[in-house]
Protein backbone atom coordinates (compact mmCIF):
# COMPACT_ATOMS: atom_id res chain seq x y z
CA UNK A 1 0.00 0.00 0.00
CA UNK A 2 1.26 3.47 -0.38
CA UNK A 3 1.60 5.54 2.37
CA UNK A 4 4.71 7.24 2.09
CA UNK A 5 3.19 10.66 1.65
CA UNK A 6 0.23 10.29 4.44
CA UNK A 7 0.81 11.88 7.92
CA UNK A 8 1.74 9.69 11.08
CA UNK A 9 -0.73 9.45 13.75
CA UNK A 10 0.22 11.08 16.93
CA UNK A 11 -1.33 8.88 19.08
CA UNK A 12 1.19 6.77 19.80
CA UNK A 13 3.50 5.69 22.75
CA UNK A 14 7.12 3.11 23.01
CA UNK A 15 8.04 1.19 25.71
CA UNK A 16 11.18 -0.03 23.66
CA UNK A 17 14.21 0.39 25.67
CA UNK A 18 12.51 -0.01 28.79
CA UNK A 19 12.83 -1.97 32.07
CA UNK A 20 9.85 -4.24 33.16
CA UNK A 21 11.14 -6.13 35.49
CA UNK A 22 10.32 -10.20 36.19
CA UNK A 23 6.79 -9.00 37.08
CA UNK A 24 5.59 -5.83 35.94
CA UNK A 25 3.11 -4.57 38.26
CA UNK A 26 1.97 -8.21 39.46
CA UNK A 27 4.86 -9.31 42.00
CA UNK A 28 7.35 -11.79 41.61
CA UNK A 29 5.89 -12.78 37.75
CA UNK A 30 3.39 -14.54 38.46
CA UNK A 31 0.32 -12.66 36.90
CA UNK A 32 2.49 -11.49 34.29
CA UNK A 33 3.62 -14.98 33.37
CA UNK A 34 0.28 -16.20 33.41
CA UNK A 35 -1.34 -13.17 31.03
CA UNK A 36 1.78 -13.76 28.46
CA UNK A 37 0.60 -17.39 28.51
CA UNK A 38 -3.23 -17.00 28.55
CA UNK A 39 -2.36 -14.22 25.89
CA UNK A 40 -0.61 -16.72 23.78
CA UNK A 41 -3.23 -19.00 23.83
CA UNK A 42 -6.39 -17.42 23.58
CA UNK A 43 -5.45 -13.88 22.21
CA UNK A 44 -7.44 -11.03 23.43
CA UNK A 45 -10.51 -13.12 24.73
CA UNK A 46 -8.39 -15.13 26.66
CA UNK A 47 -7.26 -12.31 28.45
CA UNK A 48 -9.86 -10.50 29.34
CA UNK A 49 -11.73 -13.79 30.80
CA UNK A 50 -9.12 -13.79 32.68
CA UNK A 51 -9.06 -10.40 34.28
CA UNK A 52 -12.51 -10.53 34.71
CA UNK A 53 -12.49 -14.15 36.35
CA UNK A 54 -9.85 -12.62 38.61
CA UNK A 55 -12.22 -9.90 40.01
CA UNK A 56 -15.15 -11.54 39.74
CA UNK A 57 -13.17 -13.30 42.77
CA UNK A 58 -12.22 -10.28 44.24
CA UNK A 59 -8.79 -9.72 42.94
CA UNK A 60 -7.93 -6.30 41.39
CA UNK A 61 -4.59 -7.66 38.46
CA UNK A 62 -4.27 -4.10 38.24
CA UNK A 63 -3.53 -2.67 41.45
CA UNK A 64 -4.11 0.70 42.76
CA UNK A 65 -7.80 0.47 43.06
CA UNK A 66 -8.81 -0.12 39.88
CA UNK A 67 -6.49 2.67 38.09
CA UNK A 68 -5.33 1.50 34.51
CA UNK A 69 -2.31 0.19 34.10
CA UNK A 70 -1.00 2.36 31.50
CA UNK A 71 -2.58 5.96 32.22
CA UNK A 72 -2.04 9.27 33.00
CA UNK A 73 1.82 10.59 34.74
CA UNK A 74 2.25 6.60 35.74
CA UNK A 75 2.12 4.74 32.14
CA UNK A 76 3.09 5.29 28.79
CA UNK A 77 3.35 8.91 27.12
CA UNK A 78 1.78 9.93 24.17
CA UNK A 79 2.01 12.60 21.95
CA UNK A 80 3.44 14.28 19.42
CA UNK A 81 6.97 14.42 20.39
CA UNK A 82 7.09 11.09 21.43
CA UNK A 83 5.10 9.98 18.40
CA UNK A 84 7.62 11.44 15.97
CA UNK A 85 10.29 9.74 17.96
CA UNK A 86 8.60 6.85 17.89
CA UNK A 87 7.24 6.52 14.37
CA UNK A 88 10.80 7.48 13.28
CA UNK A 89 12.78 4.35 15.07
CA UNK A 90 12.59 2.39 11.18
CA UNK A 91 10.48 1.68 8.41
CA UNK A 92 7.92 -0.93 10.30
CA UNK A 93 7.31 1.73 12.59
CA UNK A 94 6.89 4.50 10.33
CA UNK A 95 4.78 2.52 7.86
CA UNK A 96 2.40 1.13 11.35
CA UNK A 97 2.27 5.28 12.37
CA UNK A 98 0.90 5.89 9.18
CA UNK A 99 -1.88 3.41 9.13
CA UNK A 100 -2.90 4.18 12.14
CA UNK A 101 -3.30 7.55 10.84
CA UNK A 102 -5.09 6.55 8.17
CA UNK A 103 -7.84 4.46 10.03
CA UNK A 104 -8.40 7.05 12.16
CA UNK A 105 -9.33 9.75 9.73
CA UNK A 106 -11.37 6.68 7.90
CA UNK A 107 -13.31 5.96 10.71
CA UNK A 108 -13.48 8.95 11.69
CA UNK A 109 -15.39 9.93 8.55
CA UNK A 110 -17.50 6.85 8.62
CA UNK A 111 -18.32 7.59 12.66
CA UNK A 112 -19.40 10.90 11.52
CA UNK A 113 -21.47 9.96 8.86
CA UNK A 114 -23.63 7.76 11.64
CA UNK A 115 -23.99 11.00 13.55
CA UNK A 116 -21.19 9.68 16.29
CA UNK A 117 -17.88 10.80 17.25
CA UNK A 118 -14.66 8.50 16.85
CA UNK A 119 -12.16 8.54 19.76
CA UNK A 120 -9.07 7.41 18.25
CA UNK A 121 -7.23 4.47 19.88
CA UNK A 122 -3.33 4.79 20.84
CA UNK A 123 -0.04 2.64 19.55
CA UNK A 124 2.38 1.42 21.60
CA UNK A 125 5.69 0.36 20.63
CA UNK A 126 7.12 -2.44 22.47
CA UNK A 127 10.02 -5.01 22.01
CA UNK A 128 10.16 -8.10 23.81
CA UNK A 129 8.35 -7.37 26.69
CA UNK A 130 5.76 -4.77 27.85
CA UNK A 131 3.34 -3.35 30.33
CA UNK A 132 -0.26 -3.06 28.94
CA UNK A 133 -3.81 -2.20 31.04
CA UNK A 134 -4.29 -6.20 30.30
CA UNK A 135 -1.15 -7.56 31.84
CA UNK A 136 2.53 -8.08 30.57
CA UNK A 137 2.88 -7.87 27.10
CA UNK A 138 4.70 -10.01 25.60
CA UNK A 139 5.81 -10.92 21.69
CA UNK A 140 4.68 -14.66 21.98
CA UNK A 141 0.80 -13.25 22.39
CA UNK A 142 1.71 -11.12 19.41
CA UNK A 143 -0.61 -7.51 18.44
CA UNK A 144 -3.66 -7.11 20.52
CA UNK A 145 -6.04 -4.43 21.82
CA UNK A 146 -6.45 -4.12 25.53
CA UNK A 147 -10.18 -2.72 26.08
CA UNK A 148 -8.94 -1.44 29.56
CA UNK A 149 -7.18 1.33 28.32
CA UNK A 150 -8.04 1.21 24.63
CA UNK A 151 -4.98 0.72 22.94
CA UNK A 152 -3.39 -1.28 20.38
CA UNK A 153 0.25 -2.81 21.89
CA UNK A 154 2.38 -3.94 18.64
CA UNK A 155 5.84 -5.78 18.67
CA UNK A 156 7.12 -4.82 15.26
CA UNK A 157 9.26 -8.29 15.11
CA UNK A 158 5.68 -9.66 14.52
CA UNK A 159 5.85 -8.46 11.15
CA UNK A 160 8.95 -10.71 10.38
CA UNK A 161 7.54 -13.63 11.74
CA UNK A 162 4.85 -13.17 9.40
CA UNK A 163 6.66 -13.23 6.55
CA UNK A 164 9.21 -16.27 7.59
CA UNK A 165 6.51 -18.09 10.01
CA UNK A 166 3.78 -17.97 8.10
CA UNK A 167 4.83 -16.87 4.37
CA UNK A 168 2.64 -14.24 4.21
CA UNK A 169 4.75 -10.87 4.51
CA UNK A 170 4.23 -7.44 2.48
CA UNK A 171 2.72 -4.08 3.38
CA UNK A 172 -0.79 -4.55 3.12
CA UNK A 173 -0.80 -8.01 5.52
CA UNK A 174 1.36 -5.25 7.41
CA UNK A 175 -1.32 -3.09 7.27
CA UNK A 176 -4.02 -5.38 7.82
CA UNK A 177 -2.76 -6.38 11.33
CA UNK A 178 -2.85 -2.67 12.63
CA UNK A 179 -6.41 -2.30 11.04
CA UNK A 180 -7.61 -5.52 12.67
CA UNK A 181 -6.35 -4.60 15.82
CA UNK A 182 -8.51 -0.98 15.63
CA UNK A 183 -11.44 -3.11 14.68
CA UNK A 184 -11.23 -4.32 18.21
CA UNK A 185 -11.33 -0.69 19.43
CA UNK A 186 -14.31 0.07 16.75
CA UNK A 187 -16.35 -2.84 18.23
CA UNK A 188 -15.51 -0.94 22.05
CA UNK A 189 -16.85 2.07 21.06
CA UNK A 190 -20.35 0.38 19.82
CA UNK A 191 -20.39 -1.57 22.80
CA UNK A 192 -19.90 -5.10 20.65
CA UNK A 193 -16.94 -5.91 22.62
CA UNK A 194 -18.23 -5.51 26.11
CA UNK A 195 -21.49 -7.36 25.20
CA UNK A 196 -19.78 -10.04 23.85
CA UNK A 197 -17.67 -10.31 26.96
CA UNK A 198 -20.66 -9.94 29.00
CA UNK A 199 -21.93 -13.26 26.69
CA UNK A 200 -18.28 -14.88 27.30
CA UNK A 201 -18.85 -14.97 31.26
CA UNK A 202 -22.06 -16.23 31.52
CA UNK A 203 -21.00 -19.28 28.88
CA UNK A 204 -19.09 -22.73 29.11
CA UNK A 205 -15.60 -22.64 27.65
CA UNK A 206 -16.87 -24.03 23.60
CA UNK A 207 -19.31 -21.44 23.65
CA UNK A 208 -16.85 -18.79 24.89
CA UNK A 209 -14.43 -19.51 22.11
CA UNK A 210 -17.47 -19.64 19.24
CA UNK A 211 -18.47 -16.25 20.45
CA UNK A 212 -14.97 -15.14 20.52
CA UNK A 213 -14.80 -15.74 17.19
CA UNK A 214 -17.34 -14.04 15.94
CA UNK A 215 -15.20 -10.84 17.93
CA UNK A 216 -11.93 -11.57 15.89
CA UNK A 217 -13.87 -12.08 12.45
CA UNK A 218 -15.98 -8.91 12.60
CA UNK A 219 -12.44 -7.15 13.24
CA UNK A 220 -11.28 -8.83 10.09
CA UNK A 221 -13.85 -7.69 8.31
CA UNK A 222 -13.22 -4.05 9.59
CA UNK A 223 -10.15 -4.25 8.52
CA UNK A 224 -11.44 -5.12 5.24
CA UNK A 225 -13.72 -1.98 5.30
CA UNK A 226 -10.87 0.89 5.73
CA UNK A 227 -8.75 -1.23 3.23
CA UNK A 228 -11.80 -0.58 0.78
CA UNK A 229 -12.41 3.30 2.02
CA UNK A 230 -8.53 3.80 0.90
CA UNK A 231 -8.79 1.72 -2.31
CA UNK A 232 -6.81 4.77 -4.43
CA UNK A 233 -3.91 3.18 -2.41
CA UNK A 234 -3.85 -0.36 -2.97
CA UNK A 235 -1.58 -1.12 -5.49
CA UNK A 236 -1.65 -4.93 -7.61
CA UNK A 237 -0.96 -7.47 -5.12
CA UNK A 238 -1.62 -6.01 -2.25
CA UNK A 239 -5.25 -7.74 -1.44
CA UNK A 240 -3.79 -11.28 -2.15
CA UNK A 241 -1.33 -10.32 0.28
CA UNK A 242 -4.01 -9.64 3.24
CA UNK A 243 -6.24 -12.61 2.14
CA UNK A 244 -3.22 -14.61 2.29
CA UNK A 245 -2.23 -13.49 5.55
CA UNK A 246 -5.95 -13.88 7.03
CA UNK A 247 -5.49 -17.92 5.70
CA UNK A 248 -2.37 -18.18 7.18
CA UNK A 249 -3.47 -17.38 10.52
CA UNK A 250 -6.59 -19.45 10.97
CA UNK A 251 -6.69 -21.43 13.65
CA UNK A 252 -7.20 -24.93 11.61
CA UNK A 253 -4.27 -24.22 9.62
CA UNK A 254 -2.09 -23.09 12.84
CA UNK A 255 -3.36 -26.34 15.10
CA UNK A 256 -2.43 -28.22 11.77
CA UNK A 257 0.99 -26.68 11.37
CA UNK A 258 1.60 -27.65 14.88
CA UNK A 259 0.88 -31.26 14.35
CA UNK A 260 -2.42 -31.36 15.68
CA UNK A 261 -5.27 -32.29 14.32
CA UNK A 262 -8.09 -28.82 14.18
CA UNK A 263 -10.43 -29.00 17.39
CA UNK A 264 -13.36 -26.87 16.20
CA UNK A 265 -14.70 -26.35 20.28
CA UNK A 266 -10.92 -24.84 20.91
CA UNK A 267 -10.80 -22.37 18.09
CA UNK A 268 -10.95 -18.37 19.15
CA UNK A 269 -10.09 -16.64 15.66
CA UNK A 270 -11.83 -18.41 13.33
CA UNK A 271 -10.85 -20.92 10.66
CA UNK A 272 -8.73 -20.15 7.58
CA UNK A 273 -11.55 -19.68 5.14
CA UNK A 274 -13.94 -17.58 7.84
CA UNK A 275 -11.48 -15.08 8.07
CA UNK A 276 -10.52 -14.62 4.73
CA UNK A 277 -14.41 -14.23 3.87
CA UNK A 278 -14.88 -12.07 6.21
CA UNK A 279 -11.85 -9.87 5.47
CA UNK A 280 -12.92 -10.48 1.56
CA UNK A 281 -16.71 -8.69 2.44
CA UNK A 282 -15.07 -6.13 4.35
CA UNK A 283 -12.88 -5.11 1.07
CA UNK A 284 -15.69 -5.64 -1.23
CA UNK A 285 -18.21 -4.31 0.64
CA UNK A 286 -16.60 -1.11 2.44
CA UNK A 287 -19.59 -1.24 4.58
CA UNK A 288 -19.60 -1.44 8.45
CA UNK A 289 -23.09 -2.69 8.38
CA UNK A 290 -22.14 -5.56 5.96
CA UNK A 291 -19.87 -7.15 9.36
CA UNK A 292 -22.17 -8.47 11.52
CA UNK A 293 -20.58 -11.69 12.24
CA UNK A 294 -23.22 -12.02 15.31
CA UNK A 295 -25.98 -12.16 13.37
CA UNK A 296 -27.88 -14.78 12.03
CA UNK A 297 -25.67 -15.93 9.21
CA UNK A 298 -22.98 -18.15 9.77
CA UNK A 299 -19.60 -16.61 10.52
CA UNK A 300 -18.40 -18.19 7.33
CA UNK A 301 -20.74 -16.62 5.29
CA UNK A 302 -18.86 -15.03 2.56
Amino acid sequence: MRFDDYRESDNVGDQRGQSFGGGGGFGGGGLGLLFGLVGSRFGLGGIVVLVLGLMLFGFNPFGGGGQRAVSGGGGTEVGRTVAQKACNADQASAFSCRVLASTEDTWGKLFGQAGRRYEPTALIFYSGRGQSGCGAAQSAMGPFYCPTDRRVYLDTSFYDELTNRFKAGGDFAQAYVVAHEVGHHVQDLLGTLGQAHAQQQAAGEAQGNAIQVRVELQADCFAGVWAAQNRDRIEPGDVEEGLRAAAAIGDDTLQRSAGRAPVPDSFTHGTSAERVAWLRRGLESGDPAQCDTFGGASPNAG
